[in-house]
């Protein structure tokens, strides 16, 4: 019998800010893999719904997490205007369940509503905790808004987005972004270099060779 071709799990959030800073190396990753070796996009869930304002304290710490990431992976861009214009909230659920809701109509298009989810709130400052904001962002990649919002508002959406992040805990991933290999029944994770794919593509070579 024919082993299954190794996947490669990429774990995130839609509005995980180091997900954002990590982008442009992830994207040179799925571009120098062989075809054989399947990307699969899992929703890890970061924060939950709330309709309760960010505390000035935790806006404070995620700014000052920016001004990190732009530090260790140069070129990162963030808008900070941001935190003056829109009402922050710690809630990342309905971004998760936004990229769910793009899955169930249109899958191939799940690239471009995450690409629009994260410029919007890091480049253009509008919130994507806001149903408003990501309705308008999947008019803008092309989504059917009305099936959109019929989904996203749906009980199976939520249910996805659950099954997801139990997915992502039954692989221990506690943090976004996380690379884990499957191989079969092997799961091996593969460290975030947040400026080198080739260092991340020389680990998941080493890891097929030895597996084979």
């Amino acid at each position: 019998m024919k082993e299954r071709s190794p996947t490669l799990l990429y774990i995130y959030d839609p509005m995980c800010s180091w997900c954002w800073g990590f982008r442009p190396v992830l994207e040179q990753v799925k571009q120098a893999l062989p075809d054989s070796i399947e990307v699969q996009y899992i929703l890890g869930g970061l924060a939950a719904d709330t309709d309760l304002p960010m505390p000035q304290e935790m806006q404070n710490t995620i700014r000052e997490t920016w001004k990190t990431i732009q530090q260790e992976i140069p070129g990162t861009e963030f808008n900070y205007d941001f935190w003056t214009e829109c009402n922050p909230r710690r809630s990342t659920y309905p971004a998760c369940r936004a990229i769910i809701a793009c899955r169930i109509q249109q899958p191939e298009k799940e690239p471009a509503m995450l690409l629009a989810i994260q410029q919007a709130y890091y480049l253009d400052a509008r919130n994507p905790s806001e149903d408003e904001v990501l309705i308008q962002l999947a008019a803008e990649v092309g989504l059917d808004v009305e099936m959109f919002i019929r989904d996203f508002k749906s009980e199976a959406c939520r249910d996805a987005l659950e099954s997801q992040i139990l997915l992502a805990r039954s692989l221990y991933v506690h943090s976004f972004p996380s690379l884990v290999l499957l191989q079969g029944a092997t799961e091996s994770r593969i460290h975030i270099d947040y400026n080198s794919s080739d260092i991340i593509i020389q680990q998941i070579v080493r890891k097929i060779t030895a597996f084979s």
